[in-house]
């Protein structure tokens, strides 16, 4: 399958001279559209709007921190007032809600972004680039953990900023692993897990409601992040750049070893709604799910005084690291709006983003700090295990092409594992089906727009 652009041509083509960590943090394609288009907008002369709306799903449980960092904002600035609105429980139902008010004019301001809406978003110029509305509120930007704030960047502007950003960890029962008699911490390698899960699940099976050594994360919104993890380590992926790979041989390799896990060793199982629910309800002995999970997992172990512990994701037999995917969502502002509003959206963007916010968000969900300069001292003493978060970010991956560039593709994903995972389906003749459609995507949405 033929490339329009890769990363490196993008970087050459836009004239941006970056080292090899900056390279890698630079996470978006290059387009056409909004990209190319000088802001006409004097922002020195520009009064924040008195009022704006602040769309979010309150991701990690945040609602509590987010009404607490607006209250904190208005206080700060008592000219301007925040409306926090529920766009929905998830990032999906968010974006269902924004991209419905683009047919009226009653557009939120502030929006909660996923690592696969924001560049949708972009691409049909409902957000706009926040280079320039940052300087105006004197953000400084070169403060932001240049990966997170990297994943944004196409064309030499910046689309979101992070805030809600996470990676998977290992999150595993301590009790269930010491029952099997096994070291307290996650495995190197899946192989490993491999030969771990039996005894965990024969040391364990007597437990009232047990089910599973390990349980995968439901399959929609999940499936396509975390499934990246074992695909790397085995050398697939669901593509490189352009180039669609969720039927390459490699690939077919890493999720025939997930159907058999489940399938034919009997060690795991798929959750129906939320992994770490069923871990911490004393099903399951181990799971992979979101940093934004930690803190109210941990609550939730303590409360039915179950031992939790956390660790870097498992490598696998071609890669051991890095193998570990950056996810999470940032906050976005809306086109549609006027530049008093705007520019009321980024002095509230820059504020719950700053080094302090960053760090109570942490605190308060488990998600990474955002911010360099981010006091992490108190948050850690209370919840030491983030640091496990903190550290992996150092071994994480960009995500692949194919998973959040491509409209509709998680979805895709998602089919095609439940089909390998719930209905025992042929791996390779379903993953030969995605991967037309991938390319058919691609084709047909995305590389009509990439600059050639």
């Amino acid at each position: 399958m033929s490339r329009a652009m890769n990363r490196r041509n993008f970087l050459t083509v836009t004239g941006i001279g970056l080292g090899a960590a900056a390279l890698a943090a630079c996470g978006g394609p290059n387009t056409a559209g909004t990209a190319a288009k000088a802001s006409i907008t004097d922002w020195s002369k520009v009064t924040p709007a008195a009022r704006i709306t602040f769309m979010s799903s309150h991701p990690g449980q945040s609602a509590d921190i987010e009404a607490a960092l607006i209250k904190d904002f208005e206080a700060a600035n008592p000219g301007i007032k925040v409306d926090l609105v529920t766009g929905g429980a998830n990032y999906e139902e968010v974006a269902q809600k924004f991209q419905t008010s683009q047919a009226g004019s009653n557009v939120p301001d502030v929006v909660v972004a996923s690592d696969v809406w924001w560049f949708r978003y972009a691409i049909a110029d409902t957000v706009m680039p926040l280079d320039e509305l940052l300087a105006a509120v004197g953000d400084k930007t070169e403060k932001f953990n240049t990966t997170l704030f990297g994943d944004y960047k196409y064309a030499q502007k910046h689309w979101a900023v992070p805030f809600a950003r996470s990676t998977p960890l290992f999150y595993y029962n301590k009790d269930h692993f010491k029952a099997a008699g096994l070291p307290d911490r996650a495995p190197t390698t899946w192989d490993e897990f491999a030969t771990w899960a039996p005894k965990i699940q024969a040391a364990n099976a007597k437990k009232s409601g047990y089910q599973h050594a390990y349980q995968y994360p439901a399959l929609a919104g999940y499936a396509g992040w975390t499934l990246q993890n074992v695909l790397w380590g085995q050398g697939g992926g669901w593509s490189k750049e352009w180039t669609m790979t969720a039927n390459s041989a490699e690939s077919v390799k890493a999720l025939q070893w997930v159907q058999d896990t489940i399938v034919k060793d009997g060690w795991a199982g798929v959750s129906s709604k939320d992994a770490v629910s069923d871990m911490t309800a004393g099903a399951v002995s181990a799971t992979v799910s979101s940093t934004g999970d930690l803190v109210g997992t941990l609550a939730a172990a303590k409360t039915a005084g179950m031992n939790i512990g956390v660790g870097f994701l498992p490598g696998g037999a071609v890669s051991a690291s890095p193998v570990c995917p950056t996810g999470g969502a940032g906050l976005v502002i809306a086109a549609k709006t006027s530049p008093e509003r705007q520019l009321a959206a980024a002095k509230f963007v820059s504020f719950v983003t700053n080094a302090a916010n960053t760090a109570r968000f942490s605190a308060a969900t488990g998600y990474m700090p955002v911010r360099t300069d981010a006091d992490m001292t108190d948050v850690l003493a209370k919840t030491p295990q983030i640091k496990v978060a903190l550290d992996q970010l150092g071994v994480t991956r960009s995500q692949d092409y194919g998973r959040v560039f491509l409209p509709g593709a998680d979805l895709e994903m998602a089919n095609a594992a439940a089909k390998i995972m719930n209905e025992k389906a042929d791996v390779a003749t379903t993953l030969g089906a995605l991967q037309d459609k991938l390319e058919g995507i691609y084709e047909k949405t995305v590389k009509p727009k990439l600059k050639s």
